[in-house]
């Protein structure tokens, strides 16, 4: 079947002469919602592609990996396993700090999400041990956070000393820095108080292993 679209074109504008105040009517309603919708979109360069997540991070000076496992990270996991709308939980025990990953549904609000972990959390700081850090957020960040990776190196400093400057001296900056919410530092050597019992000290002076993780805990409130 073949049509004439100079007619059909010509019965188009018969019936716009025709329903004048009606298409103009129509033409001002969709061009109300176009402005409506341009003012209200969203933008942005990189669109959240991932779900919300919130990273809770417990700081346990002193402890070891498998420690940090059985006296932190479970108990976390066992708080905020019941959030609504949860989805995947994720672990991760390392030398004196647990990480906790919590992904939730995608159609999930992050605002009310973090907030219920934080209540689950608010709960949780009397059954963690002694000289445990409370448990905290990390700030809220785009999937794609991370956008600079910087190294640093020296032929004159240590690494202990790199890690010092990293810690104390840049990541103070970068933070304030508009617009940076968070700055991870890797690597190095990180500073740390050790004690090197001698035995033939400890029998000379009658003292025990326990004397000397009893004068350590009173010093520095850390007892690994």
């Amino acid at each position: 079947m073949s049509g004439n679209p100079s007619g059909l074109l010509a019965a188009i504008v018969r019936t716009s002469l025709r329903y004048r105040s009606v298409l103009l009517t129509l033409v001002m309603l969709l061009s109300a919602y176009g402005t409506y919708i341009f003012t209200s979109a969203r933008y942005d360069v990189f669109p959240e592609f991932a779900p919300p997540q919130v990273t809770i991070q417990t700081e346990a000076p002193g402890l070891a990996p498998e420690q940090v496992e059985v006296l932190v990270t479970q108990l976390i996991e066992n708080a905020v396993n019941g959030v609504p709308g949860v989805s995947a939980l994720r672990s991760q025990s390392i030398q004196g700090l647990s990480v906790v990953v919590v992904t939730f549904e995608p159609d999930s609000d992050v605002y009310r999400d973090r907030q219920n972990v934080s209540e689950r959390l608010g709960g949780l700081v009397s059954q963690l041990p002694a000289g445990i850090q409370p448990p905290a957020m990390s700030p809220l960040t785009s999937s794609v956070s991370t956008v600079l990776a910087a190294a640093l190196v020296s032929d004159k400093r240590s690494p202990m000393e790199l890690r010092t400057l990293a810690d104390w001296t840049l990541k103070p900056r970068l933070l304030a820095v508009p617009g940076v919410a968070k700055v991870a530092v890797f690597g190095g050597d990180a500073k740390e108080f050790q004690i090197r019992v001698r035995r033939e000290r400890l029998v000379k002076y009658g003292l025990a292993i326990g004397d000397v993780l009893d004068a350590a805990h009173r010093a520095t409130s850390v007892r690994g």
